[in-house]
C-alpha cells in the first residue's frame, strides 16, 4: 500500500526484508537488539526495554492458553511429552515478527517486511547457531547480560544482507 507525504506526493513502500532482531534473555530482559533496515519506527532504549518484558509477558500467557491434548495411553519410555510453545507469530499489515523460543528460555524475535519470503524456523535456527557461536562461546560473556561482541555482530550482518539482498 502506498503512502502519502506531507506534500501529497506518493511515495512508494519499499521492500526491506528483514527489519530487526532483538534477543530477550530467560527472565524477560532485553540483551540485545539490531535494526537492519529502515522499515520500523526507531525506538529509544526504554521503548526496547518495555517491548522486551510485555512480549515476555505475553509470551508465558499464551503459552498457557495451549489447548490440551487428550491422552491416548501413557508417554512411551524415554520421550517427554512437548513443551508448550507460547506467540511464534505476529503478522499485522505493517510488519511480521518471528518469534524462536530455545530450550533455555531465550527468545529470538525477528522482525520481518511483510512481503519477505523464506524467514522461516530454519532462518531462526541460524541466527541461533551464531548465537551459540560466536556469543555462547566467548569466555568474556556473562550469561544473561547484554550482548556485545563484534564477531556476532559482523556475522549477524553478513547473514542477514545475504537474506536481504536475495530477494
Amino acid at each position: 500500500m502506498p503512502n502519502v507525504s506531507s506534500a501529497g506526493r506518493t511515495i512508494k513502500h519499499k521492500n526491506e526484508g528483514v527489519l530487526a532482531l532483538i534477543i530477550i534473555n530467560k527472565a524477560g530482559g532485553l540483551i540485545y537488539n539490531r535494526t537492519f533496515a529502515e522499515g520500523l519506527n526507531q525506538l529509544n532504549t526504554n521503548d526496547y526495554l518495555v517491548l522486551a518484558g510485555t512480549f515476555h509477558g505475553v509470551h508465558a500467557i499464551t503459552a498457557r492458553l495451549n489447548p490440551l491434548k487428550a491422552h491416548q495411553g501413557a508417554t512411551p519410555a524415554g520421550t517427554r511429552p512437548e513443551p508448550p510453545s507460547g506467540l511464534e507469530v505476529l503478522e499485522t499489515e505493517n510488519f511480521r515478527m518471528q518469534c524462536f523460543n530455545t530450550q533455555t528460555g531465550i527468545k529470538f524475535l525477528l522482525f520481518t517486511d511483510t512481503l519477505q519470503t523464506g524467514v522461516n524456523e530454519g532462518t531462526m535456527r541460524r541466527v541461533y547457531e551464531l548465537y551459540a557461536d560466536y556469543v555462547m562461546k566467548n569466555p568474556f560473556y556473562q550469561l544473561e547480560m547484554p550482548v556485545r561482541c563484534d564477531m556476532f555482530d559482523r556475522k549477524l550482518n553478513s547473514y542477514i544482507r545475504e537474506i536481504n539482498n536475495s530477494r
